[in-house]
């Protein structure tokens, strides 16, 4: 694969001609000392590369030979896609979310079809019902919960002058950033009256996923580092820079408690700030008093909720009268430290919605569209003119675009086949197959567009497309290539066939995912893959020499022809050589073949055959006359049948000697005794024909069973005479 020179440690791809966007970097985590003399790549599983580095030979850098870290070179795996924001989960957390959500998605779709049903009979199209997005946002919902929840490391005990939440055991993860911001816009319908707050909600969570630099938790972070170490923290320019960054994206607990730590509060001061402290007790009331749209707040959260436009309304010009009435009161003149002074009424600004001190609190341009919402636009309700808004804010703040940013312009450009693209660039293609339905989930017009068929795509609609994507990357991975079939069912036209050529290539040495295939076959009625995967595994056993496993398996699939030309090789193979042995030998094959494969009576005569040779080892270890006559019967059976092949007749005759010199009397009557004689004569004839195989027999063989029988006829003769 083409790439550009590096140092060994990194891999990077030649960016396409035209493109504004950096090529991405791949580092290389091989461990190998440099110089490195060779590098291989190949394609893996998915989205995986194979990078082999091969170290230099010994003669070339003998020294290298000495060491202990890998003296020929060392093969690791690189992720392409979505490295930056995806880069903290690991493959068995991929595959836990790849089995686990499968469950979600199978149940939405199970009643998709229910409900398209009941309405119109029909279970292809998408039903366009009243209460559709609730069933989607349960399913989000438990999307969600799959993705993981925040679990917090709390100290035992609490330091006064934390103020940021306690540490995640778990960094937040962009995939779950990006289903998150999904559901906000296309999903919960309860959402749309209090969209700002919801937004707060979600930068809170997920600030630090846009930059590691530029956003208001990098600057807070910075913050309760030094904050510790400080005596004076209100004379430090980063605590009031970043109050206003706090109050500006509407972490009003945040502002709350880094306002609490002013030095104003402190008893054992000499100075007298009494006016000053009042001061910074007077914002911190406002700000836990501040109007919030919203249902309800989660505990530790400051503000008062409103429920209903109007009485945010009234409640809004109320508070922010207040706050007027406090920029502007006398009290001001009274307080001698300035930055106190400048900085409190820098936060007045920001809650009465002064752009220009909005913008330059934050430092990410999604932190300023947020602002602009909650502080300048608080009752937007949808979609309208956010696009202008976030187009406005981003030529404010130019920032780095990552997946999630991508991800809030395409959803604001209300274009669904951007949002999707921008999820499989920057997230793969789990999201976007599972994102499909939050996109239709309230708009007829997206779910045209999704899932309306394209002669482009050889039928299948766009939906369809990502859907198989995904089942492709699933399918690809041999932990994970059950689940596709979930996906690829879903497919109306391409995922059927191409569910049947998976199935059909799945590896049929294994006995256990040989059952776990045909499962499969069995839930979505695949009878005829069923049978040739039964099939194709009875032949691989059978080559291999399991041949008692590939007849269960050729039974299995009613495989009629081959189970017929396994038992004429059987049988010639014990035409061929008729001693005990060699009958032993191949009996356990007889007794799972069964005597109903149709071979012209074939294996009939060998399970009666084998009736026949037990019953003379009983005679041989002290058998009764009814065993004896038992024998006798069983003999005449096998001659009698025109199925019994004539090179039989011989070793039979020859097994029976002992029946016709029986000591009490003759076991066969004169009738029969003449059968077996006529049976001999044609034997006798048969063998002057060249292509006559009688069997490994000794010689003399024909003499002795003629004379037995010869004297059976005489002493037959005597007693019924």
């Amino acid at each position: 694969m083409p790439g550009i020179p590096s140092d060994s440690s990194s891999l990077i791809p030649f960016a396409l001609e035209g493109s504004s966007q950096p090529p991405p970097v791949y580092p290389l985590q091989h461990g190998l000392r440099a110089p490195i003399h060779r590098i291989h790549i190949s394609w893996s599983r998915g989205n995986l590369l194979n990078v082999t580095c091969l170290r230099p030979p010994p003669d070339q850098q003998e020294e290298m030979a000495r060491e202990d870290d890998g003296i020929g070179g060392k093969a690791i795996e690189v992720l392409l896609g979505g490295a930056i924001l995806e880069g903290n989960i690991g493959e068995h957390k991929r595959r836990r979310i790849a089995y686990e959500s499968v469950k979600s998605y199978a149940f939405l779709h199970d009643k998709k079809i229910s409900l398209a049903k009941m309405e119109t009979g029909d279970n292809l199209s998408a039903p366009a019902l009243t209460y559709w997005w609730q069933y989607t946002l349960e399913y989000s919902k438990s999307i969600r919960d799959i993705l993981g929840n925040a679990r917090l490391h709390r100290p035992l005990i609490e330091d006064p002058k934390n103020f940021l939440k306690p540490e995640e055991v778990e960094q937040p993860i962009g995939t779950k950033a990006a289903w998150e911001l999904m559901e906000i816009f296309y999903v919960d319908m309860q959402l749309l009256s209090w969209l700002p707050e919801r937004l707060v909600d979600w930068l809170e969570g997920y600030d630090s996923l846009l930059s590691k630099t530029e956003t208001v938790h990098s600057k807070l972070a910075i913050l309760q580092r030094k904050v510790t170490s400080m005596r004076v923290v209100e004379d430090e320019p980063g605590y009031w820079n970043g109050l206003a960054a706090a109050l500006a994206v509407g972490w009003l607990d945040v502002v709350a408690k880094l306002l609490r730590l002013h030095g104003s509060y402190d008893p054992d001061q000499f100075d007298k700030r009494e006016t000053e402290n009042g001061l910074v007790e007077a914002v911190v009331l406002l700000v836990s008093e501040m109007p919030r749209m919203r249902p309800n707040l989660p505990n530790g959260k400051l503000g008062i909720c409103y429920q209903t436009k109007h009485d945010y309304i009234k409640g809004l010009e109320k508070w922010r009268v207040k706050v007027s009435g406090l920029e502007s009161s006398p009290f001001w003149v009274h307080c001698n430290h300035r930055p106190t002074r400048d900085g409190l009424i820098n936060l007045l600004h920001i809650l009465l919605g002064d752009a220009k001190h909005i913008a330059d609190a934050t430092s990410h341009w999604l932190e300023l569209f947020i602002s602009h919402l909650l502080y300048i636009r608080p009752l937007t309700n949808g979609l309208e003119g956010m696009g202008n808004l976030a187009e406005k804010c981003m030529n404010l703040k130019p920032s780095a675009n990552n997946g999630l940013t991508s991800l809030l312009a395409g959803i604001l450009s209300e274009n669904p086949e951007i949002v999707l693209a921008d999820c499989l660039k920057a997230f793969g293609p789990w999201i976007v197959a599972h994102a499909v339905d939050l996109l239709t989930a309230n708009s007829e017009y997206t779910d045209g567009l999704l899932n309306e068929e394209r002669y482009q795509l050889g039928g299948a609609s766009i939906g369809e497309l990502y859907m198989l994507v995904y089942a492709q990357a699933l399918a690809s991975h041999p932990l994970t290539w059950q689940v596709a079939p979930a996906y690829l069912s879903t497919c109306l036209n391409q995922g059927r066939g191409l569910l049947e050529i998976l199935l059909l290539r799945q590896p049929v040495q294994n006995y256990r995912v040989v059952l776990k295939t045909l499962e499969i076959c069995h839930l979505y009625e695949l009878g005829n893959i069923s049978t040739h995967i039964m099939k194709m595994a009875g032949m691989y056993q059978w080559k291999h020499g399991h041949k008692g496993l590939g007849i269960y398996w050729f039974q299995q699939s009613r495989d009629r022809t081959r189970l017929s030309q396994i038992a004429h090789k059987l049988f010639d193979n014990i035409g061929k050589s008729l001693s005990d042995d060699s009958f032993k030998q191949w009996e356990g094959l007889m007794e799972l073949l069964g005597s109903d494969v149709g071979i012209a009576g074939g294996l009939e005569f060998l399970h009666k055959y084998r009736e026949f040779k037990r019953s003379l080892q009983q005679i041989v270890n002290g058998g009764t006359v009814e065993a004896a006559k038992k024998s006798t019967e069983l003999l005449v059976q096998l001659m009698r049948n025109p199925s019994t092949p004539q090179r039989f007749w011989l070793p039979l005759l020859l097994d029976s000697v002992k029946l016709l010199e029986w000591r009490s009397g003759p076991l066969l009557g004169v009738s029969e005794t003449n059968l077996l004689l006529g049976k001999l004569q044609e034997l006798s004839m048969a063998k002057l024909r060249p292509d006559f195989h009688g069997g490994e027999l000794k010689p003399n063989a024909l003499g002795d069973v003629r004379l037995a029988l010869a004297k059976n006829l005489g002493r037959a003769i005597l007693e019924e005479s």
